[in-house]
């Protein structure tokens, strides 16, 4: 297949004019591919199948079906933003699959990082499939493919939504942002009205916590990372690094150790904090956080998050680190 190339002529999308002139234009190009026929999209709440959809929707209305699978290692509070954005203020045509169960029992057990993102990716797509099976007049698949992603690859957005789609989907693809720079989506998402804080939702692995919370995932140790996470993400936010660091996350191990609570001792995990600064992700810088606010989230996790009773920081750039642990 012949890679698309972006014209040197095209203008980036720097403004809300130029993202206001780009979203007519994706508008007339959708209806004109569609017509009248239904469009799938896997809805991950990530940045980019979310300004897909807004575009979808704002030239499709409900011939967009949107199906948002919730694989219980999503960060907390994602898949209910997904459904009150989309579900309630767009008045989506939303799906909403809540298979957490389905993926946490698979995963059972399972330490291995491979091994655990091919569980994920696979099952991600049964789930898809299914769902995609009971929907009757389907034309066309949606993807938030973006250029550095035809640039990376062979111009198939593999990676999109965990573990690509499935190969066997007779469907033409309908990809609206497929010549836009990841800042240039931005952009056009705020033009459409999507809230700031998912246009400019940090990266998020395809796998979710899977891969942060380390070894085999139990249950316990799931809810104490995204807890941990979600104060992690609060206190960056009131501080003002939200903007600064390019990604910042909790990681939790699957070892223990003595902690004292209540006067007395007790086993609990501990909370890693990494924040690292990138500009291709080849390489990262790690962000210098101020001591003070170090301690008012360790305060805050070892006293909030229930099984946690230690916090560290990662301060291994890369390389020799990468980004994520696994």
């Amino acid at each position: 297949m012949e890679k698309i190339i972006r014209p040197e002529s095209m203008e980036r999308i720097t403004t809300p004019e130029l993202a206001q002139k780009f979203i007519e234009e994706q508008i007339a190009e959708i209806r004109t591919q569609v017509g009248n026929k239904k469009v799938l999209l896997a809805l991950s709440g990530g940045v980019d199948s979310s300004v897909v959809a807004a575009l979808l929707i704002k030239a499709i209305g409900k011939q967009l079906v949107c199906v948002h699978v919730n694989h219980g290692l999503m960060r907390k509070g994602e898949s209910e933003q997904v459904i009150e954005v989309f579900g309630k203020a767009l008045d989506a045509n939303l799906i909403y699959i809540d298979a957490t169960d389905r993926f946490l029992d698979l995963l059972a057990g399972v330490a291995e990082p491979e091994k655990k993102r091919k569980i994920i990716g696979g099952e991600f797509i049964k789930v898809f499939d299914e769902e995609a099976a009971k929907l009757e007049g389907i034309a066309f698949l949606a993807q938030g493919t973006i250029y550095p992603d035809i640039l990376e690859s062979d111009g198939v957005k593999a990676h999109h939504n965990v573990g690509g789609l499935p190969e066997d989907m007779q469907m033409e693809l309908v990809e609206p942002v497929k010549l836009l720079f990841k800042d240039e989506v931005r952009v056009v998402g705020e033009a459409l009205g999507l809230p700031h804080n998912m246009v400019y939702r940090q990266p998020f692995p395809g796998p979710g916590l899977g891969v942060r919370c380390l070894g085999a995932i139990t249950r316990d140790r799931l809810h104490a990372l995204r807890e941990a996470d979600a104060i992690l993400r609060e206190e960056f936010d009131k501080n003002g690094l939200a903007g600064k660091v390019w990604q910042y996350f909790i990681a939790v191990p699957d070892f223990k150790s003595v902690g004292v609570k209540d006067g007395k001792r007790y086993e609990g995990w501990a909370a890693i904090i990494r924040a690292v600064n990138t500009t291709d992700a080849m390489s990262a810088t790690i962000e210098e956080i101020p001591y003070p606010m170090i301690h008012h989230i360790t305060n805050r996790i070892t006293h909030e998050v229930e099984g946690i009773n230690r916090v560290m920081l990662d301060v291994t750039p890369k390389p020799v680190g990468t980004i994520e642990f696994e």
